[in-house]
């Protein structure tokens, strides 16, 4: 399918794709604040710089986009048609980051939750949210929403 827009525009557009502070991270940061649950944010000195932290959990919660971090079967994982090998290559690299970074954080004692943005997008936010509060008041060390 070709782009219905020129190359100047789409790699304006790329540019800006926020890596911080997006729309679903907001969403779930908002409804965590709101239940009490207390984080920081992006700690630097977390692998992969985590979305956010809990210490008291000892719990860590990234917000994935399905398009960058490649959610398998999800209509939002698509991939572009130009320039093929290089998206195949840049996506292989960051699965391949995420990867490392989730079990470095695993070995490290922390507990993860992965939430997918899809989960958030699709209005399935309070089931999200039910379930990953059920999670930081447990003991798994590992959880994915939605789940497999």
């Amino acid at each position: 399918m070709a782009d219905i827009v020129d190359k100047a525009t789409r790699s304006r557009m790329m540019a800006g794709i926020k890596g911080k502070n997006t729309r679903p991270e907001m969403q779930l940061r908002k409804a965590l604040h709101a239940a009490g649950f207390r984080y920081r944010l992006h700690a630097a000195n977390l692998p992969g710089r985590p979305d956010l932290v809990l210490p008291k959990y000892e719990a860590v919660i990234q917000v994935q986009g399905c398009f960058w971090h490649r959610h398998e079967g999800c209509p939002n994982c698509t991939s572009p048609t130009s320039n093929k090998p290089f998206w195949r290559e840049k996506f292989s690299r960051t699965v391949e980051r995420d990867r490392r970074n989730l079990k470095r954080l695993l070995e490290s004692g922390w507990r993860v939750a992965l939430v997918w943005e899809c989960t958030l997008r699709k209005g399935g936010e309070d089931g999200c949210f039910d379930a990953l509060s059920k999670w930081l008041k447990g003991r798994g060390s590992f959880i994915e929403l939605p789940e497999r």
